[in-house]
């Protein structure tokens, strides 16, 4: 599909989507008072494998393609996320800096796909981007370098993530996350063995509650079930350049995720960054229609 308007339903799923995104570093926060970040992100992978593996027939894509989207979203994404947000970054500017992710995976799309960016999504990155630049520059949140390049890092592998499951093409979507889940986990429970250690891994399970397990199951089912077989269904029928700037909204649903669940206030420079990521994906989705009627019949 080379239409760059979405339709109702697909822009209503996407604005889902990336509400449940937003709302996940808050959650995020909560798993991580207890559980180590990579046997965290081990467990996350390891509900979205188990049990549906077993219900779900695996998608009729290439083994590699479904283990370069298990390992770049797994390991490289998730799991260089939780250790940057344990300690390293504010999930607030978590939920900003990985954000980075739409000018990779457009950049990627434009150099393998050979997708072309049409004037009004470049305007429209241009209007989210100077609301990032809006947040950056007022934010209070603390940050270290190690956490920044640790963000930059997960938000490139989500773009290589999202090259892999566009190139799978129009398949089921739910089966292709969990079947690449597969190759989520044997990493991700490696790297926590070697980094964190099986005392650490044992202690934190063991102090985990209520609220960890709820955590660790938010990120199984919404984030990975629902999140990325939304998100990697519409890629397969649409334009990176029109999908991946939804995400832009992801730091806006974060700040508001914050202010409710950990009283962080929202000041009026948050609010004006908020208004113009959302007028960049106002002109993004709209524009095509506006310029469908205005054009000669």
């Amino acid at each position: 599909m080379t239409r760059a308007a979405l339709p109702w339903p697909h822009f209503l799923l996407a604005l889902a989507v990336v509400a449940v995104w937003g709302t996940n570093f808050v959650v995020i926060r909560i798993g991580l008072d207890h559980l180590p970040p990579l046997a965290f992100a081990a467990l996350r992978f390891t509900f979205a494998l188990l049990p549906a593996v077993f219900f779900l027939k695996r998608p009729p894509v290439p083994w590699r393609n479904l283990a370069a989207y298990g390992v770049l979203i797994g390991a490289g994404q998730f799991g260089v996320l939780y250790i940057a947000m344990n300690g390293h970054i504010s999930p607030g500017l978590a939920s900003l800096v990985v954000q980075t992710q739409v000018f990779f995976t457009i950049g990627l799309s434009m150099w393998l796909a050979r997708e072309r960016v049409r004037t009004f999504q470049i305007a429209a990155l241009g209007l989210a981007a100077i609301g990032l630049v809006v947040i950056v520059a007022h934010t209070d949140a603390t940050v270290t370098p190690l956490g920044l390049a640790l963000v930059l890092f997960a938000a490139a592998s989500w773009a290589g993530g999202n090259m892999a499951s566009k190139a799978a093409g129009t398949v089921n979507m739910l089966a292709y996350v969990v079947w690449s889940s597969l190759f989520a986990v044997p990493p991700l429970i490696v790297l926590s063995l070697l980094f964190e250690g099986p005392t650490a891994i044992v202690e934190g399970v063991r102090a985990a509650d209520a609220a960890t397990w709820a955590a660790v199951l938010w990120q199984s089912v919404g984030n990975s079930l629902f999140g990325y077989a939304a998100w990697g269904w519409l890629l397969a029928r649409h334009p990176a350049a029109t999908i991946t700037p939804m995400a832009m909204l992801v730091p806006v649903f974060g700040m508001g995720a914050s202010a409710i669940f950990l009283a962080e206030s929202l000041p009026g420079w948050k609010l004006a960054a908020a208004a113009l990521v959302m007028s960049g994906l106002a002109l993004n989705i709209f524009w095509p229609r506006l310029e469908r009627r205005l054009s000669p019949a």
